[in-house]
């Protein structure tokens, strides 16, 4: 199989993606800073304040999935528990977006959105747990790896 292309792909795109959140970010901050945009009697600032840090914070964690990919991809092995979890956690958040972006903005980003799903959910099995599977499986009753399996 392919791993590391497949990593090295997710990687790329998630730098990507880091880099799109953070400029979409700058300019919805900037919008409502030089328009004086409220919600709710909120303050401007603090909206414009909120948004550098949103935008700020979603880029670094996605610029730390894209890193752990890259480093998988790199070492070609699997990543560690830490890792899996970021890279798990980002699959997640994905597939949520992708079901809101269906409504919100359209089929296209939501076929975009699940591309992205599908890259991170292919480099985790890809780089699965190691020591599983390696002695060929088991029979699943959790019996003798030397024992026959039942017919």
């Amino acid at each position: 199989m392919a791993r590391r292309p497949v990593a090295v792909v997710t990687a790329l795109v998630l730098f990507g993606e880091a880099v799109g959140i953070v400029l979409i970010n700058a300019v919805l901050a900037t919008l409502t800073e030089n328009q004086n945009m409220s919600l709710a009697g909120l303050d401007p600032d603090a909206m414009s304040t909120g948004t550098w840090v949103m935008g700020g914070v979603s880029g670094f964690l996605l610029a730390l999935c894209g890193l752990v990919a890259l480093v998988a991809a790199i070492r070609d092995r699997s990543p560690g528990r830490a890792g899996r979890i970021a890279l798990i956690g980002c699959a997640v958040v994905h597939g949520v977006l992708g079901a809101v972006t269906v409504g919100l903005v359209g089929w296209a980003a939501f076929a975009v959105m699940m591309a992205v799903l599908a890259l991170l959910v292919l480099t985790l099995l890809a780089y699965g747990p190691e020591g599983r599977g390696a002695d060929g499986g088991g029979n699943g009753s959790g019996a003798d790896a030397s024992a026959p399996a039942p017919v």
